[in-house]
C-alpha cells in the first residue's frame, strides 16, 4: 500500500490496547458512581437521563475526539439514515426542524452534538480517553477500570461501545501488497480525490449502496463486487417543509403524531420479521418491480435480483444506487473480492481489474463486541471469553452473569430489522435506571444477574427465533455468528422489548451486599499482546 499511509482503521477493541501511561499517583485516580464507555446514542442518552434525574457522579469516556459514535465515525459521501428522523431521535429530546424525512449524517451529528449540550452532558464527557481494562473487584464491590489516559473506580460500569464501532475488513490475500489506496467506508479518506480514479468497491451492504451513487459520477471506472444481492425497495425521501417545520415547533402535538405514525407503520411489518416470514414475498414484489424500472439489461438485472426471502438480509432503501449501476463506468462482479497482486484485484470467479483504490464497504464486527475483550468479570474472566463457545448472550440483552453491575447498551440480541435502535436504546435505558434506583436500597451494592435466569431468557429467545426470516429466508447474514446463531437480533415487537426492559426484576439477580471500600488500588500491568496491522 501506499508509503506513509494511514492505517485502515484504529486499534481494535479486541486486539492490542494502546500501551497505557505509567501507573497514574494518587492525585489522579478518582472514584465515580457510574461511568460509561462511549460517547454514541447510547452513552448520550443514558448521560440525559442521569442528569435528568438529578444524577452528576458518573464520567463519559470516549476514546475518539468528539461525540457522536457510528455517525461521527462514517463520513463517507451519501451516509444517511434509513429510518425516518422523527423516529430516529429521542423522545425525550425531540427536534422539530429535521430538513428532511430521512436525514444525513452530518445533520445526525449534529443532533448528538446540541442535545449533549442543552441537558449539560458535556462536562462529564472526556474525549480521547479510551478504556483499555476493566476489572470486577468483588472484594470491594466495584470495577477497577484502565484507560490511555488514568485509572478509575466505579460502582456502576456501562457499556455503550455500540455495535458499529469497529469496521471489518476482510482477510484478502495479497491486500499488504496493494499499490493503490485502500480505506473502509467507516474511515473514509477525504485527502484522497477519487476523480478519475479506478475503484473497486467491495460490499453491497447499507453503506455501499448509498457510496456508489455518490461516487459513481466522479470516477473513471467502479468496480463493485458483489456476493450476494441486496433486497432494495424505493426511498420515500423529501425535504420537510417550512409548514411543517413550523407546526412541529409551534404544536408538538403534531411532532408527537407524525413520530407515531411513523412508529407503527414500521411496527406493522414485525409479524412478517418473526412470525410469517412468507408474507415478505409478498413485498417482494415491490422491489422486483423497482429493480425491473430501473435496470433494463436483463443479464445485470439477474446479477441484482436476490435468491433469498426478502428480509433475511437488511431491506435497503435508494432511489439512485440502481441506474448508478446501468452507467459506462460502472461494473457489477457477480463475485466475491479473494484476492489481490500489485494494482489488480481478483474476484472468486477469476476475474480481473486494475484499480487504484479499494473501498471495504463490508461492515462491523457485530457478533464479537470488540469491547468484550476488556471486560473481566467475578471469575477473572473476559467477557469474549464467557461467550467463546455459547455465543453472545445476555440476561434482557443487557446484563450478563458474573460480571455484576455491569451493563450494556444495544447488548446481545437487542438489534433491529424494521424499526429504529433509539427505541430500544431507550428501552435499555429505563432498565439501567430502574437497576441503579435498586442499587440505592441500603445494603446492596451490586446486582449480578442469576445464570437460571439468564439462560432461561436465551432459551426462549432462541425458541421465538427459529420461527423468523433471519432463520428460515435462506441466507447467510452478519446477523449470524459463525456458528449460525442469530445473537443480534430481537425476535418480537419493540413493544415487548419495551415491556420486558421496564423494570428491573430483583428475583433475576443475586444482591450483592455492601463492602467496606479501601483507596483505589492499581490495576496490574496488561498482558501485551501483537499489533495486527491492517495497512500502511
Amino acid at each position: 500500500m501506499s508509503p506513509g499511509q494511514d492505517p485502515l482503521t484504529p486499534p481494535r477493541a479486541d486486539t492490542p490496547a494502546p500501551t497505557p501511561n505509567p501507573e497514574p499517583d494518587e492525585g489522579t485516580r478518582r472514584h465515580v458512581r457510574i461511568a460509561i464507555i462511549g460517547a454514541g446514542f447510547g452513552g448520550i442518552g443514558l448521560g440525559i437521563r442521569l442528569r435528568q434525574a438529578g444524577e452528576t457522579d458518573f464520567v463519559i469516556l470516549e476514546r475518539a475526539e468528539d461525540v457522536g459514535g457510528t455517525w461521527r465515525d462514517n463520513t463517507y459521501p451519501g451516509c444517511a439514515c434509513d429510518v425516518p428522523s422523527h423516529l430516529y431521535s429521542f423522545s425525550f429530546a425531540p427536534k422539530a426542524d429535521w430538513p428532511r424525512s430521512f436525514s444525513g449524517q452530518p445533520h445526525i451529528r449534529a443532533y448528538l452534538e446540541e442535545v449533549t449540550d442543552r441537558f449539560g452532558v458535556r462536562p462529564h464527557v472526556e474525549t480521547g480517553n479510551e478504556v483499555l481494562e476493566a476489572r470486577w473487584q468483588a472484594q470491594h464491590a466495584r470495577w477497577l477500570v484502565r484507560t490511555s489516559r488514568t485509572e478509575l473506580t466505579c460502582d456502576v460500569l456501562v457499556s455503550a461501545a455500540g455495535a458499529l464501532a469497529d469496521p471489518s475488513i476482510p482477510d484478502i490475500p495479497g491486500l499488504d501488497s496493494f499499490t493503490g489506496r485502500v480505506f473502509h467506508s467507516a474511515r473514509w479518506d477525504h485527502d484522497y480525490d477519487l476523480a478519475g480514479k479506478r475503484v473497486a468497491m467491495v460490499g453491497t451492504g447499507a453503506s455501499a449502496i448509498q457510496i456508489v451513487p455518490s461516487i459513481q459520477p466522479e470516477v473513471e471506472r467502479l468496480t463493485l463486487f458483489q456476493r450476494t444481492p441486496a433486497w432494495v425497495i424505493p426511498r420515500a425521501d423529501r425535504a420537510i417543509s417550512a409548514t411543517e417545520r413550523w407546526l412541529y415547533r409551534n404544536l408538538p402535538l403534531t411532532r408527537r403524531a407524525a413520530r407515531a405514525g411513523i412508529y407503527l407503520t414500521r411496527e406493522a411489518m414485525v409479524g412478517a420479521f418473526v412470525r410469517h416470514p412468507a408474507l415478505l414475498r409478498l413485498a417482494s414484489v415491490a422491489a422486483r418491480t423497482h429493480l425491473r424500472r430501473a435496470i433494463e439489461d436483463p443479464r445485470l438485472r439477474a446479477k441484482l435480483t436476490p435468491d433469498y426471502v426478502m428480509g433475511c438480509k437488511r431491506i435497503l432503501l435508494s432511489n439512485d444506487y440502481y441506474p448508478a449501476l446501468t452507467r459506462p463506468n460502472a461494473e457489477v462482479i457477480a463475485s466475491g473480492l479473494a484476492e489481490v497482486r500489485a494494482n489488480t484485484v481478483i474476484a472468486a470467479d477469476g476475474t480481473e481489474r486494475e484499480v487504484d483504490a479499494i473501498i471495504f464497504g463490508t461492515g462491523f464486527h457485530t457478533t464479537d463486541m470488540p469491547i468484550a475483550t476488556r471486560l473481566h468479570g467475578s471469575r477473572g474472566t473476559t467477557l469474549a471469553e464467557e461467550w467463546r463457545e455459547a455465543g453472545m448472550r445476555a440476561l434482557r440483552g443487557t446484563t450478563v452473569a458474573g460480571f455484576p453491575n455491569l451493563f450494556l447498551i444495544v447488548g446481545p440480541n437487542t438489534g433491529l430489522g424494521h424499526s429504529s435502535m433509539i427505541f430500544m436504546i431507550e428501552s435499555q435505558l429505563n432498565y439501567v435506571m430502574s437497576a441503579l434506583e435498586h442499587l440505592s436500597s441500603p445494603g446492596v451494592a451490586a446486582l449480578d444477574p442469576r445464570p437460571d435466569a439468564q439462560r432461561a431468557w436465551n432459551e426462549t429467545l432462541q425458541r421465538r427465533m427459529g420461527r423468523t426470516v433471519w432463520s428460515l429466508g435462506g441466507c447467510a447474514s452478519w446477523y449470524l455468528d459463525p456458528k449460525g446463531r442469530n445473537t443480534t437480533l430481537w425476535p418480537a415487537s419493540t413493544l415487548r422489548f419495551r415491556a420486558e426492559t421496564r423494570r428491573l426484576d430483583p428475583a433475576e439477580y443475586h444482591l450483592l451486599p455492601s463492602r467496606p471500600r479501601p483507596e483505589p488500588a492499581a490495576l496490574p500491568p496488561a498482558v501485551p499482546t501483537p499489533t495486527v496491522e491492517v495497512s500502511r
